[in-house]
């Protein structure tokens, strides 16, 4: 398969990235699927997550309602 064809065939998602300051590293969290990154800046904290290959992992299953 081309490069072109797998760049058609790739799904575009937006996940949400949560940072904080811990000890003496920036984190950055994805709520979504469960996993975060971490770097001496902000901007490299964000850089790793974003180059996470999500394909094999499975979004969080939504909260269920209390009754």
């Amino acid at each position: 398969m081309s490069s072109l064809q797998q760049a058609k065939d790739t799904k575009t998602r937006t996940f949400t990235a949560i940072l904080h300051w811990e000890e003496d590293v920036y984190v950055a969290e994805c709520p979504e699927v469960g996993t975060a990154s971490q770097g001496e800046t902000i901007e490299e904290a964000i850089k790793i997550i974003q180059n996470l290959r999500i394909e094999n992992l499975k979004p969080r299953s939504p909260l269920t309602p209390l009754k």
